[in-house]
């Protein structure tokens, strides 16, 4: 008799620990994604979203490799259930992009004359002091600041 495939996910040791925080980002990631976006331009109403994708990844970052406070199979599971963004976790590790906000900032196909994001500028080489990312409404995200 064959084996029946259950869709139940066995989760590892600690994982009631960092559950309500990921639950509750859910929560408000559920909420910004059918939030009303009259008024806004297009890209301006992807920014929420952008901004708590950011929070979740940089939380689960900051347990493990910062207060290293879960194990490595639990944040192994959290990156391959889609809890965090393995990519940008990846970028954050290199010297030069400890607050990258997203990866679409550093592309330089996104750009014109293929650079990167004028929220990567350093804000002491800035001409305006105030600027927002077209992609996600960074501030400005380089590690330089």
């Amino acid at each position: 008799m064959p084996k029946i495939k259950t869709s139940r996910v066995k989760y590892p040791e600690g994982w009631e620990l960092i559950e309500p925080t990921l639950r509750e980002l859910e929560a408000k990631m559920r909420e910004a994604e059918n939030d009303p976006h009259d008024g806004k331009r297009k890209c301006e109403a992807l920014w929420p979203i952008f901004r708590i994708a950011h929070q979740k990844s940089r939380y689960i970052y900051d347990l493990y490799h910062r207060r290293k406070e879960i194990s490595k199979e639990l944040y192994e599971f959290c990156l391959d259930q889609g809890y965090a963004d393995r990519n940008l976790i990846a970028k954050w590790k290199k010297p030069g992009y400890e607050r990258l906000c997203c990866l679409r900032c550093m592309q330089t196909r996104d750009h014109n004359f293929a650079t990167t994001c004028v929220c990567r500028v350093p804000k002491h080489l800035r001409e305006e002091k105030v600027i927002e990312c077209v992609h996600c409404g960074c501030r400005g995200c380089a590690s330089g600041d």
